[in-house]
């Protein structure tokens, strides 16, 4: 329920530190992408640390230029090389970007055989609306992540019950609205009340939600205080106070809804 983003980790020695402090700390979750151009990092982090490869779940993603059937698989392929792994357990769609609805399809049923192959013992989308979902429901493998921004101020209950009534797990990137919302008074009082920062009350509020939670942090001192979020737990009354902050406007700037 809790991983290491790197989006915005400068590849290199910025992202191979934070990976391996991570896994120091406890993460078991890492989630990378072709897009973020650190994946190689990633996969030398994993293999400097004294983490077994099966207790690491890694997450990586095709860029929206690779949709279709043959691209998707050569994608997934590329970024396997890149990480120096025989298998990632979780592979995404980074993006609804396509030339059609049947370019998306042809690339899920890629990413399907991918997982017959055992290549990814999971797949799943990223920043789809309920449409765009919509458009896999025949498929022959529901995806497992929906991977959109979420948070207290991006709080999209109906996809979050339409996910759940499918068995997608959603996962939130931006969890942190990239500290840009820690100021509110809202979640700076509860933080306060529980003695805690406004990032780990961001965090609590997605679990509490049943959310995955990929914070992103090049700091060790607040990767460890982004994991200190299953020791306490925010009261009814203050997850719906939060949840009231809802419309208060993406950290992207970016609907992925209004992506036909």
């Amino acid at each position: 329920m809790l991983g290491l983003g790197v989006y915005l980790s400068h590849p290199g020695l910025e992202t191979r530190r934070a990976v391996e402090w991570a896994l120091e700390v406890g993460y078991r979750h890492i989630d990378t992408a072709a897009l973020y151009e650190n994946e190689s990092d990633v996969g030398e982090a994993l293999r400097a640390s004294k983490v077994p490869r099966e207790e690491v779940f890694v997450t990586t993603k095709m860029w929206h230029s690779e949709h279709g059937f043959e691209s998707s698989q050569a994608a997934a392929r590329d970024s396997l090389r890149r990480l120096g792994l025989s298998y990632v357990d979780l592979y995404l769609i980074h993006s609804p970007r396509a030339r059609s609805p049947e370019q998306r399809v042809a690339s899920w049923r890629g990413l399907e055989k991918l997982h017959h192959e055992g290549l990814c013992r999971s797949i799943g989308v990223s920043n789809y609306a309920i449409r765009h979902l919509e458009e896999l429901r025949g498929a022959d493998v529901v995806p497992a992540v929906n991977q959109v921004e979420f948070h207290p101020f991006v709080y999209d209950p109906e996809l979050l019950a339409y996910c759940q009534q499918r068995g997608i797990r959603i996962e939130a990137w931006a969890p942190l609205t990239r500290g840009r919302r820690f100021d509110d008074p809202t979640v700076r009082e509860i933080a306060t009340a529980h003695r805690r920062t406004p990032a780990q009350i961001l965090l609590r509020w997605g679990i509490e939600h049943g959310l995955i939670e990929i914070p992103k942090s090049v700091h060790r001192d607040r990767i460890e205080e982004n994991a200190r979020i299953f020791d306490f737990r925010l009261s009814t009354e203050e997850v719906t106070r939060l949840d009231g902050l809802r419309g208060g406007g993406s950290i992207s700037g970016w609907d992925p809804a209004a992506v036909p």
